[in-house]
């Protein structure tokens, strides 16, 4: 145990009136030499007393050693006083044996201080329970959460809010990418209405079950996410997609939720919309009804990722980002900047931008960027294009915002892709209200500076959505569902029509009307002779675009963002620049209505070789507007949207545009229904660049725009023609007989 003689008597001269001191020296021997114990430690017997003591092996160690020390000190003690007399030498002994003990005990606790100071705070009994039963008992409902099989096995995160003494209740399903445990928890309320999106108030009140699902991939579910997961086909070998998975979801459902009548709603707005709809091929017998609320249709035409092949990279690289990064969104997408429009300048092309965020790891990143024309992977997986080819098993109500800045071409495609399989207007309905793209399922009291008459959300909801519900879910009496219900803005008036749109070129019920693009930056609906000024020009500088709204440019997602009210923001800032045209109408004298699809016919030309085209239809206020004076002036922009040059003959197939070339282009913006009232005046602005929403052309023709080199971007002249022959207008949906 001791290297030598020397280092022996030295730790035996410890005085016995200085115990510190040798308690010290035990300390040092002890962490120093704990290999020389190793054996004993590892005896079983002791092993096991450690256990039963909770003792770690250093705090038997230092007892053992100190024990051992203690008792060959006693025998050397009592055999130095054999001499001494019996009973001096048993009282000496004595005293020695209670200060060595006490000293082992000490020095136990010294010598292994952090040990036992560890083994106390693991015998301390935690505050947490093993498991917490939460004590809902004054909850209005009952939370059950379930892991759903599907066909392949995959499981997925399912919620299901019954309401308390609930039976012969309906079921209302909607099924999101976006956290089904944060959809049904709005608020943290013992009340269900509180607890669920307020897209379903009006049907909590009416007793029904809600149920929220992670689709596969996402939070809570297994399986693989995939962007909008196509029908399995050609883009989907797979054997299941979100038809399959509601379908196998309402099978679970009917089964294994008795307070359930076992008919089945979907129900969703955007991504859920788009659920929703795909609820509806090869539906589950269970399934009586659906309603998708601005659903994504064709992400190339008019919804999200292009609009007529032009990327819109704000809002959905971050979004891509976000919703593919990670199973449960813990990344996201990051920013030094307040701007965005300085940010993506900076960054160049939207691929650059994509690059310095990583996003070549994102499987749908990779796909649009390499499908930037309308080729097969977006013609075979637009819903509309789909559905079409599909019977119609379910009844439908589709509902769509006017001002929706996502997804505003989705819903009347939906609607004009399934008409003509309803004649008689029972099945398919269309919501065309005054909405952005979440409002219908909140409130929908105004947007902006443009306020509504009331709560038109709450309003539909409750008069129009549930009793539509009630009557396929519930057996209530037939409701008298309009098969078109739209909002007049201008007018604030709901009007029932049965086909939409009210007017257009040819087959609607009224004749749309050419407003002419004029000289000097008229606007008139007769074309007037020839004129000296044949055309407009500007200049078009990617260096210094047009952006899409008034500096600073948020981001969409972000915590300020006023993102939902560009769709009718003041166009002032755009009518200022140099490289926006500007056309407008003399003052009314008489309201004028329009209701339909308005198509912009420009014929122009470019000095570049590919060229955007922005087009938009403005109200401009009177100067002057007492009762709400931030409107004096205001340019509300009504419909608007762009078109990539390249893709002017066939989307699936650009080509080049001839410099100096004048070309025909046809623009369809979205739908209007509007009342422009006497003292305003009809405004058209028209420019090349909607940024940073829109990536800029580079104005140079190149095969990937996404990957545009700055060497690309150049200045160009374009001109928009006003000849007659070259006549550039707007059919215009114009009304002329009254509401009814």
């Amino acid at each position: 145990m001791f290297s030598s003689r020397r280092e022996h008597l030295t730790f035996w001269t410890v005085p016995p009136d200085r115990p510190f001191v040798w308690i010290r020296h035990v300390i040092l021997y002890a962490s120093t030499n704990l290999s020389d114990w190793q054996p004993l430690l590892n005896n079983p017997l002791l092993v096991g007393s450690l256990k039963l003591l909770d003792w770690s092996p250093s705090d038997a160690t230092c007892l053992i050693f100190v024990s051992g020390i203690t008792l060959g000190e006693m025998t050397s003690q009592r055999q130095s006083q054999k001499k001494i007399a019996n009973d001096k030498t048993e009282l000496t002994i004595f005293r020695r044996f209670a200060a060595w003990g006490a000293l082992t005990a000490a020095c136990v606790m010294l010598c292994s201080g952090d040990t036992r100071a560890d083994g106390a705070a693991a015998t301390l009994p935690s505050d947490t329970p093993k498991t917490f039963k939460p004590r809902t008992d004054a909850f209005d409902y009952v939370k059950r959460e379930e892991m759903v099989a599907m066909r392949d096995g995959v499981k997925l995160k399912t919620f299901i809010l019954v309401p308390k003494g609930a039976t012969n209740a309906p079921i209302l399903l909607t099924r999101t990418p976006y956290n089904a445990s944060e959809r049904v928890l709005r608020f943290n309320s013992p009340h269900l209405a509180a607890a669920v999106p307020q897209m379903d108030d009006t049907a909590v009140a009416a007793g029904y079950i809600i149920v929220s699902q992670d689709v596969r991939g996402k939070y809570g579910s297994e399986g693989d996410y995939v962007m909008t997961r196509p029908l399995k086909g050609p883009l989907n070998p797979t054997e299941v997609d979100h038809a399959t998975d509601t379908y196998d979801t309402i099978g679970w459902l009917v089964k294994n939720v008795p307070e359930s009548n076992g008919r089945v709603g979907t129900i969703g707005g955007s991504y859920e919309g788009y659920t929703t709809v795909m609820s509806t091929v090869r539906p589950h017998p269970a399934l009586k009804v659906a309603v998708p609320f601005a659903p994504m249709v064709d992400g190339w035409v008019g919804d999200d990722w292009f609009h007529n092949g032009a990327f819109r990279q704000d809002g959905s690289l971050d979004y891509i980002y976000d919703q593919e990064a990670t199973r449960k969104t813990d990344e996201k997408w990051w920013s030094g900047d307040r701007d965005t429009y300085d940010e993506y300048l900076r960054a160049g092309s939207a691929g650059a931008m994509a690059a310095s965020r990583g996003l070549e790891q994102l499987g749908f990143w990779r796909a649009i960027a390499d499908h930037t024309a309308y080729d097969s992977f977006w013609q075979d997986q637009a819903v509309d294009k789909v559905l079409a080819k599909e019977p119609l098993h379910v009844p439908m109500l589709i509902v769509s915002g006017l001002f929706d800045q996502e997804d505003i071409y989705g819903g009347p495609a939906l609607y004009r892709a399934l008409a003509g399989k309803d004649p008689n207007g029972e099945m398919v309905h269309l919501v065309l209200g005054p909405w952005n793209h979440g409002q219908s399922r909140g409130e929908g009291r105004g947007i902006g500076e443009i306020h509504f008459e009331g709560d038109t959300a709450t309003w539909f909801r409750r008069t129009v959505m549930q009793p539509f519900l009630d009557y396929y879910l519930k057996d209530a009496a037939k409701p008298n569902t309009p098969r078109v219900l739209v909002y007049e803005t201008g007018a604030d008036q709901w009007h029932r029509y049965d086909a939409w749109p009210r007017s257009c070129a040819e087959g609607c019920p009224e004749h749309a009307r050419n407003l002419y693009l004029l000289s000097g930056g008229r606007l008139g609906f007769e074309q007037t002779a020839a004129s000296k000024e044949e055309y407009d020009e500007y200049v078009s500088d990617p260096a210094k675009p047009v952006p899409y709204r008034q500096r600073p440019t948020l981001p969409a997602y972000g915590p300020d963002s006023t993102w939902g009210q560009w769709l009718v923001d003041d166009q002032r800032h755009a009518a200022s620049r140099p490289d926006v045209l500007v056309y407008e109408t003399e003052p009314l004298k008489e309201p004028l209505r329009v209701a339909g699809e308005p198509i912009a016919r420009l014929f122009a030309s470019t000095s570049g070789s590919d060229a955007d085209w922005v087009v938009k239809i403005i109200d401009v206020w009177p100067e002057e507007v007492p009762n709400q004076p931030k409107l004096g002036g205001y340019q509300q922009m009504l419909s608007a949207d762009i078109l990539r040059g390249r893709y002017r003959q066939d989307p699936a197939n650009p080509l080049p545009i001839e410099p100096g070339k004048v070309l025909h282009y046809r623009l369809r913006l979205p739908n209007v229904c509007h009342r422009f009232l006497p003292g305003h005046r009809i405004m058209v602005q028209i420019q090349s660049t909607w940024f940073p929403l829109y990536d800029r052309n580079p104005q140079t023709y190149v095969p990937n725009i996404m990957y545009a080199k700055p060497g690309s971007f150049v200045k160009v002249t374009q001109r928009v023609w006003h000849t007659p022959q070259n006549a550039s207008l707007i059919e215009l949906p114009v009304l002329a007989g009254d509401a009814k």
